[in-house]
Formats: structure tokens, sequence, C-alpha cells
């Protein structure tokens, strides 16, 4: 498997000389300046692949090239986005860039309302809290119909929480939910996103898998002929937020997302902590199944709670069975005689961590402990033996 490992461009306080010391090998990272909606200069692209080059590693993913979001209502000028993000790909394949990671998650990225949950290691972790979602949703943001969205047990919990909480606690969590929308331009305050929440009305599941359907037939072709292999990330929490619908959170999900335009430019990105948030979800099933249609590998783990709320756990704790699902792929790579790329997502923050201006979840420390004990994992099953 290929080594890799997420940098948010030269903004990020995490260097490119120093990810080379991680051992990892490709890059995985955007053009982050450039608005959603508009087309990639590839002269833009071929400068930041320079950049990486120069520190001895490779621009091996494209995470993300953005889908605009009035491709999700299908609203607005959908011909200039269509073809912009059609230009965007052609000029990624001219530069020699193959994979590309996106999602089609409404408003919002990965949500999670707790970025600094403290384990019993004293490592910092990120955390999804059912009773203090449902506080933000119903007492917060006072969406209409949200409580129906919510257990009754969590609705009195979080109203105990909305009582007690003080106005700091409050933008802290708007705050948290916010940083799941990385290298985005865009960040909501309540009314914002209120607005924007109101922008999807009407849009049921359906309706948004029939705008996905008609963005893959659009680009997917462009995509065959630059010999990129665009890869879907999942639904992050895989469930329904804030009324929005989400439509890439399980087996079935997956099995209608490949069906929509059957191609190999059209896969998926197997993100383990995302898919292993749903309940029903038995990934090393999933992995064995989807590996064919399988381009990048996100590998983390999580730990569920009754309730809904999870935490990022360490990579081989948790629930999600990592050995088994790294199994799957390794299976997946001699069939296909390529390597996969994979990166090791998200990570604690943990010693010289602290104080360092990350993203949240994109540590050193952190996600070179995962990216150790991933790397122990693969080599341990390529020495297996023989069934």
């Amino acid at each position: 498997m290929e080594e890799t490992w997420r940098w948010f461009g030269p903004l990020d306080d995490i260097r490119l000389e120093e990810i080379r010391q991680t051992g990892a090998t490709g890059i995985v990272t955007a053009l982050h300046e450039i608005p959603y909606g508009e087309a990639w200069p590839e002269d833009a692209i071929r400068a930041r692949q320079a950049m990486i080059e120069a520190a001895g590693l490779r621009w091996s993913v494209v995470e993300s090239l953005p889908v605009h979001e009035d491709v999700k209502r299908g609203t607005g000028d959908l011909p200039r986005i269509f073809a912009n993000y059609r230009e965007s790909l052609r000029n990624l394949g001219r530069c020699g860039i193959s994979t590309v990671c996106y999602n089609f998650m409404p408003v919002l990225d990965w949500t999670r309302t707790d970025l600094a949950y403290r384990m019993k290691t004293g490592a910092l972790a990120l955390r999804f809290d059912a009773v203090r979602q449902a506080a933000f949703d119903v007492l917060m943001l006072q969406r209409l119909g949200a409580e129906a969205d919510h257990r009754p047990d969590v609705l009195a919990a979080a109203r105990e929480w909305f009582a007690q909480s003080t106005e700091t606690d409050r933008d802290t969590l708007l705050s948290s939910i916010m940083a799941g929308l990385p290298g985005a331009f865009d960040r909501y305050d309540v009314p914002g996103l209120r607005q924007m929440l109101e922008s999807y009305a009407g849009i049921d599941a359906a309706a948004l898998k029939a705008n996905l359907a008609r963005f893959l037939r659009e680009v997917v072709p462009a995509a065959e002929e630059a010999g990129i292999a665009m890869c879907m990330h999942p639904d992050d929490p895989p469930r329904p937020i804030l009324g929005l619908p989400r439509i890439v959170s399980n087996r079935q999900d997956l099995a209608d997302l490949v069906a929509m335009v059957p191609s190999r430019s059209n896969g998926i990105t197997f993100c383990t902590g995302s898919l292993g948030a749903g309940v029903a979800n038995d990934l090393p099933a999933m992995a064995r199944e989807f590996a064919p249609h399988v381009a990048f590998l996100h590998l983390r783990n999580v730990t569920k709670e009754p309730d809904g709320s999870f935490h990022e756990a360490d990579h081989l704790g948790g629930d999600v069975d990592m050995p088994a699902v790294i199994a799957a792929f390794l299976d997946e790579e001699k069939r296909r005689g390529e390597e996969i790329p994979f990166r090791p997502d998200h990570g604690h923050v943990l010693l010289s961590d602290a104080g360092r201006k990350t993203h949240p979840g994109y540590t050193l420390v952190g996600r070179l402990r995962g990216l150790a004990e991933l790397r122990g994992v693969i080599a341990g099953l390529r020495h297996r033996a023989p069934v």
C-alpha cells in the first residue's frame, strides 16, 4: 500500500520536510485557495506539484476537488460548474495526478461536537456527542421539526446541558461543528447556517441521489479521458444531520453509487472512521465486497456508544476490525497488481502536538503514531502464512 499524508498546503503548520520524516511518500492535498465551482488552472497545479516534489515527495491524491453546493441542490449555473469541474480533471490528468477524492455531503463536511475530548491516556481526540448535537439542533439552531430527529432521552439530556451551558460553551460548540470544513471558504454563524439549511428545503435523499447521478454523468467521462479515478468519500457521521439527507452511509448507498455510472473512474474512498460510525455497517464485509471499486483508503477507528455518540479511538482500538479491513485491500492489491494509496486519517493530540496550529484531527505526532501502527499491521499481514 502507498503511504500518504494529508497536507493543507503552504499555510499548513506541518511542513513537507516533517512529513518526509514520517516515511510517507505521497501527499494528499488540494488547491484550497480556489473557490468552489472554479476551474483549477494547470499552471497552479504544476506549481503546487513542484513544491511537493522539491521536498522529495509526490502529489499522490487530490483531496478534495470540491463539489459546489448548487450541484447538490440542483440549482444555479450548472453547465458552467460542470464545465469547470471537467476542466480541472483534465488539467490534473495532464499533470499525472490520477486519484481525486470528493464528497457529496450537503453544507457540512465531517461533524464533531468536541475537538478536545480527553482520553484516559491524556491524549485529546475528536468526539461526536449526541446530546450536544441535539442541543445545537433543537435549542441553538431551533430548526423546525428537529425534536423528531433525536431520541427522547437524548433530548432531555440536551435540554439539561443547554440550561447549564454558558455563552462560551455554546460558541465552542458552534465552532466545533464548523471545524469540519477544512480548507473551505464558508464558516457559518447560527443565522447563516439556518439560511443554508433552508436552501435545501424539499431535497430529500432521493432528490440528492438524483443530483449526484446527474453530476457523475456530467463529469465521469472527462475523468475517464484524463485517466483519473474519482472516489467518493462516505458521509461522516453516516446519518442525516440537521435535517440534511446523507446518501453515502451504508452498503446499499455504496452499491447505488457505483451503479449510477459504471466505470473505473467512478469509485469509492473507503473511510473506516466514517463508515465505522454506522452501527449496522460490517466493515470487513463491505471492504471485501467493494474492494474492486476502491481507489483510496482513509484508515482510522471509532468507539461507538448506545445513544449514537462516538469518539475517534486509537487506530487499532475502537470498534473497527482494522486488520480484517486491511487484509481485504491487500488481497485486492494482489489482484490488481498495483498499490492502493492510504493515509492515517485523523490523529489524537499527543506530546508536542499540543499548541501547534493544525487542523482538528490533523496532528503530526498523533497521525505518525497511527501510520506506524498501520504500517505494522500491513507488514504482519504480508508475512502471514498461506491459508
